[in-house]
This record gives structure tokens, C-alpha cells and sequence, in this order.
């Protein structure tokens, strides 16, 4: 009991809605901040004053500055899809893929100053991405539009009346979210300190796992979700025997496994990974609904 008690004073401090708005306005001044110190840099590398050994890339343009902001924009979405593991499936499911869109779309940004603009625009390696990527998140934008459209339709719906409230199942998922916020943030600090090694080390092979920075961090995060996923799926089998539940949890987890498998990939290969794991994901969801509404109309048949 005494346990309980601590991980749920823990919960409060870490994911309460008045936490949620602190790390948020925490967030948002380090993004202002880091967006500044980005725009020197870019400033100070152009007029020599300072080099890097890795790829300045990053450097180039004051359009790249915006990459930087966006990285904490994206660490706060991680937090909220912790924050939304105790409450809600779906909601944590459409929080995946609304990191992997911002991710999308980061890398975006961080494209546009390296674009050259010519004729053979498809035949420019980096230009043909860009365009790979435009049209993949507008496409996985709307995506996430019926995903959680699809969660409102459930929820309006007659199943809500029906549905189970689990209280152990749900204690127990947050006690799995407070573990998850101190790994995150360890595993966080060390993905950033070992990037910033790179920058300033004079070995270039110190920055050979590190070639691609989109995958920076969020390579390890997924491999921890899916890892958080499987556990939640074994003990939900505790609290339910459900045939739709199973398959829409597993199916999740598919999902999650498609969009770490893109982080191993790029180009077209990359773009189809993603695109297939939010519509697979969808298909999961709306199967998974028709189930529930042909369960409360037999119901209510009865």
C-alpha cells in the first residue's frame, strides 16, 4: 500500500494536468531559446568564426534554425504520449503517429535548405525526397484526422455505455508511465550528449552513429514502446478476453514495430513504412469498432 501511495504522489508531480502545463511552458521557452542560439550558430559558421566536423547541413540556412525548436516540440509530444498511456489506447496510439508526422515533417524543414532548384528536380536525390515527404504528410495528416475521428465515434457512441472501466488495469499503466518519464529523460540527455560530442569532436568516426539525426533519439524511444506495448498486451489478458480488444492491441503494435522499421530505411522505402503503419492502424481501429456496435445491437436485441 505504501508503494501505491508513493507512485501515485510520483504520478501527480510527473503527469497530472498541472504538470503537463508546466513541462509545456518549460517547452516552449527552451524551444524560443534554442531556436535563437541555432540562428548564431548558422551565423557564426557562415562567417567562419566557428566549424564543425559533421554535416553542416544543419547550418547552412536559417530555415534549418526552425529544426531545432521543433526537436523540443517533439520531446513535449513524447511526454503527452506518456502522459495519455493510462487513459486512453487510442489517444496514446494517435500520439505515435503524430510524433512520426512532426518527425516528418522536421525533416522537412531541415530539406529546405539544401533544395536545388533546377530542372531535373526528380532526378536530385534530396529534391525527390522532399517531395517524397510534402506529399507523405498532408497524406498522413488526414490519416490522423480519421484515426481520431474514428476514437470520437467510439466514444459517442452506444459501446460507451457498456464499456468496463478497469481500475487496477488502469493503476497499473500509470505506475508503468512514471517509470517511463526518468527513462526517457535519461535516455534523452545521453542522445543529446553524444550528439553534441560529435559536433566538436575531431574524430569523424565519434559521429558514425549519427549520420542520420532525424533518427536521433526516436530510434531508441520506439524500440522502448514497443517493448511497453507487448507488456501491456500480455497483462491485459488479466482484465479481458476479448476477442476485437486482442486484435486491436496487437495490431497497434504492429503499427508501432512499422514505424520503427523506417527508422532503419530511407527514401521511398522510409515514406511507404510510415504511410502503411498509420493505414494499417486505421483499418485495426475501424474493424475494431464495427465489432463493438454489432456487440451492443446484440445487446440490445437480447
Amino acid at each position: 500500500m505504501q508503494i501505491n501511495a508513493i507512485l501515485s504522489k510520483v504520478f501527480l508531480a510527473l503527469l497530472s494536468i498541472e504538470a503537463k502545463k508546466s513541462v509545456e511552458k518549460v517547452i516552449l521557452i527552451i524551444s524560443i531559446i534554442s531556436f535563437i542560439i541555432h540562428l548564431i550558430l548558422i551565423y557564426l559558421v557562415k562567417y567562419q568564426l566557428i566549424d564543425f566536423i559533421t554535416d553542416t547541413s544543419l547550418f547552412k540556412s536559417p530555415i534549418a534554425a526552425i529544426y531545432t525548436p521543433f526537436s523540443f516540440i517533439l520531446i513535449y509530444e513524447v511526454y503527452l504520449l506518456v502522459y495519455y498511456i493510462p487513459k486512453s489506447v487510442t489517444t496514446y496510439v494517435s500520439k505515435q503517429y503524430e510524433i512520426i508526422t512532426l518527425i516528418v515533417i522536421r525533416r522537412i524543414f531541415k530539406d529546405l535548405s539544401n533544395l536545388e532548384l533546377s530542372q531535373d528536380w526528380l532526378n536530385i536525390k534530396s529534391d525527390r525526397q522532399f517531395t517524397y515527404d510534402i506529399i507523405l504528410s498532408v497524406v498522413i495528416f488526414y490519416l490522423i484526422y480519421l484515426f481520431k475521428n474514428n476514437i470520437l465515434i467510439l466514444v459517442n457512441g452506444k459501446t460507451m455505455n457498456r464499456k468496463v472501466r478497469f481500475d487496477s488495469f488502469i493503476e497499473l499503466k500509470k505506475s508503468v508511465a512514471v517509470f517511463l518519464v526518468p527513462a526517457l529523460i535519461i535516455m534523452a540527455a545521453y542522445n543529446l550528449f553524444k550528439w553534441s560530442n560529435s559536433l566538436f569532436n575531431q574524430f569523424p568516426t565519434s559521429y558514425m552513429n549519427f549520420k542520420n539525426i532525424n533518427n536521433v533519439f526516436f530510434e531508441d524511444f520506439f524500440t522502448l514502446l514497443i517493448v511497453v506495448d507487448v507488456l501491456l498486451l500480455l497483462i491485459s489478458f488479466f482484465y479481458s478476453d476479448s476477442f476485437q480488444k486482442v486484435m486491436r492491441n496487437s495490431g497497434f503494435i504492429i503499427s508501432t514495430i512499422l514505424i520503427r522499421l523506417s527508422f532503419s530505411t530511407e527514401g521511398i522505402v522510409n515514406n511507404l513504412l510510415i504511410l502503411s503503419s498509420i493505414i494499417f492502424g486505421l483499418l485495426i481501429l475501424l474493424i475494431h469498432n464495427q465489432f463493438e456496435k454489432q456487440e451492443a445491437m446484440d445487446l440490445e436485441i437480447k
